[in-house]
């Protein structure tokens, strides 16, 4: 029986751009091809690591370092993993691809129009009126990935299903030129 090797699916974007409803829709396409990914939400690691005062751009570097940690020990261990995570600075990015095998970067990119627009916990809000800071995308400086392997981005006709049908669109296409390339290969 051949083993697939493992992802990482790490979902990035700012504040409301849709990276945990994207992510439950990953997971149950990859439910249907038979796999058991693992669902990480940043949100709740960072409660779960005890960082929810973590908001510095140093802070926020730090703690997304230890979300790549942890997804490499997963997917060391054979798991696929699914991850939301805001977490958008060049060294997570970089040390992630370097040592992360099966990593798979998604970007969703959604204009802070937009985001302000949705603003599910009111943060925009609240940094708006000065009852926030740090924020990252506002007054902190993140970082867009360079080479997302998926970049989503956003229009006015776009939807959280829409997001989900390019990405797992997107993946069937790599998979299927990996298994094209592989029996090329052969």
């Amino acid at each position: 029986m051949t083993q697939t090797q493992p992802n990482v699916f790490w979902i990035t974007g700012l504040s409301g751009a849709g990276k945990s409803t994207t992510a439950q829709a990953l997971i149950a396409h990859l439910k249907e091809q038979g796999r058991s990914p693992i669902f990480l939400d940043g949100d709740e690691l960072r409660a779960i690591m005890d960082a929810i005062h973590a908001h510095t751009r140093e802070e926020r570097i730090e703690l997304a370092s230890r979300y790549g940690r942890l997804c490499k020990f997963l997917a060391d261990q054979g798991l696929d993993v699914v991850i939301a995570t805001i977490s958008m600075y060049d060294p997570v990015y970089a040390w992630n691809r370097a040592h992360i095998p099966g990593y798979i970067e998604i970007f969703l990119d959604v204009p802070l129009e937009e985001l302000r627009k949705r603003d599910p916990k009111d943060i925009y809000k609240r940094a708006d009126r000065g009852l926030l800071k740090d924020v990252a995308g506002l007054d902190l400086r993140v970082d867009i990935p360079p080479t997302p392997d998926i970049h989503y981005r956003w229009s006015p006709e776009s939807s959280a299903h829409n997001a989900a049908e390019f990405i797992i669109d997107t993946l069937r296409t790599i998979e299927h030129h990996k298994n094209t390339q592989i029996m090329d290969n052969g």
